[in-house]
């Protein structure tokens, strides 16, 4: 492999798992709080929609992906009301969600399948995206690829050091004690599962917008799934969310360069590599069930009722 190669190998790795990050860091919140959200398929696909959608009629990236996150938020806050006031099922209620935001998406999107994105802007750092190796690999991204790096390492501080994040782990662990302290548990909860879905939006945006400028129904194509089981693997630590991001990402982008030499292995399966590497990692760390068990916020799941 030359070096040119390899930088735009690590450049493919960064943009693809920021696809990833950016989902996985807006369930990794909703978690935290303890609720499961396994709708995060459907709400990138609905929010991949509306991102190309606000941009195909505005030429704005920037409104398309404010109308994704706005987008990714209403279903979370709709999932947010079933699952924290409502008292359905986690589980069922994310599942609904997922299935009719596919269908959603699919609906709305018909019309936009013939429709094209204005002219895409150059996002390269000046200067440094000429240097040799370091500029095509790590200067010439979309500015939500750093963003998405530095969120990281805001979520971090936030949940370690700040206040409000220990609130919001003290909700996720113990609601009960959370609620005896005088913590309104249920709209905290609410908060979290927005602000997750508007991060989810993002993440379905960045698809439709910059990964694959263009809609096709199913364009998501898993990576919400990816993206919960992430979560697991990182037992539930942002930084460690970006490391197997980044580790999804370059495994998926590998497939393409082997490709792209004529390695000679069936192309079905060089796509399936990105999550025959995602299962064996799971089963991996399911070894260890007590580990998990150790990280996981211990109310993850439960409904949690005031008055009971």
């Amino acid at each position: 492999m030359t070096a040119e190669s390899l930088a735009l190998l690590i450049a493919a790795t960064l943009n693809a798992g920021t696809v990833v990050a950016l989902a996985s860091l807006g369930l990794l919140i909703n978690e935290r709080a303890g609720v499961l959200n396994l709708g995060a398929e459907g709400m990138m696909l609905v929010a991949a929609i509306a991102g190309y959608a606000a941009c195909v009629h505005t030429g704005s990236d920037l409104v398309g992906f404010v109308a994704a996150a706005g987008a990714g938020a209403l279903l979370a806050a709709a999932f947010g009301v079933l699952v924290i006031w409502l008292g359905t099922n986690q589980y069922a209620t994310g599942l609904a969600l997922s299935l009719f935001g596919a269908g959603l998406s699919a609906f709305v999107g018909i019309t936009y399948t013939q429709l094209r994105l204005p002219e895409r802007v150059n996002h390269a750092i000046p200067y440094l995206s000429d240097l040799p190796f370091v500029g095509p690999a790590f200067f010439r991204h979309h500015p939500l690829v750093y963003i998405t790096i530095l969120l990281a390492i805001g979520l971090t501080w936030f949940l370690l050091r700040s206040r409000a994040g220990l609130v919001l782990r003290a909700v996720g662990e113990s609601p009960e004690s959370a609620h005896a302290l005088g913590y309104a548990v249920r709209p905290i909860r609410l908060l979290a599962v927005c602000v997750g879905g508007a991060l989810c939006g993002v993440a379905g945006a960045y698809i439709s917008l910059v990964y694959t400028p263009l809609w096709v129904e199913g364009m998501v194509a898993g990576k919400g799934w990816i993206a919960l089981a992430l979560t697991t693997f990182a037992t539930w630590r942002p930084l460690r969310v970006l490391l197997g991001a980044y580790l999804f990402g370059g495994v998926t982008m590998l497939q393409f360069q082997l490709q792209g030499q004529g390695v000679q292995v069936p192309s079905q399966l060089l796509t399936m590599l990105p999550y025959l590497a995602t299962i064996v990692v799971l089963v991996l760390i399911s070894r260890n069930p007590t580990w998990i068990r150790i990280n996981m916020p211990a109310s993850l799941g439960k409904p949690f009722h005031p008055g009971a």
